[in-house]
């Protein structure tokens, strides 16, 4: 078994595999958003396109019932490669990147 760098382990919550028990713990909370109507749906690891055949993954992509599209990263640590993608990332599409730490 291969360690993280940052010694997060995966979780299982019903039956879909998270990187962290911070990721599986954020989807835990869309899907009380969906349940009570304010998230329409969300999607997992969205790859992006960057400079140079990079990419970068979002935990999630969620679609709100006011019409918000929001591009989210659970991060326990923000390394410097993290940052250099987030800048890339939103200087090259017109989002910001929500990051949640803790929930």
């Amino acid at each position: 078994m291969v360690r993280h760098k940052f010694n997060a382990k995966a979780v299982y919550r019903n039956t879909q595999r998270f990187d962290s028990k911070l990721e599986a713990r954020y989807a835990h909370k869309l899907d009380l958003a969906k349940k009570d109507g304010s998230l329409l749906f969300y999607l997992r690891q969205v790859p992006f396109e960057l400079p140079g055949a990079v990419k970068y993954r979002a935990d999630f992509v969620e679609f709100w019932a006011n019409g918000n599209v929001v591009v989210t990263d659970c991060k326990g640590v923000e390394t410097q490669m993290f940052k250099l993608k987030r800048k890339q990332l939103e200087e090259l599409y017109p989002i910001e990147l929500n990051i949640v730490k803790d929930v």
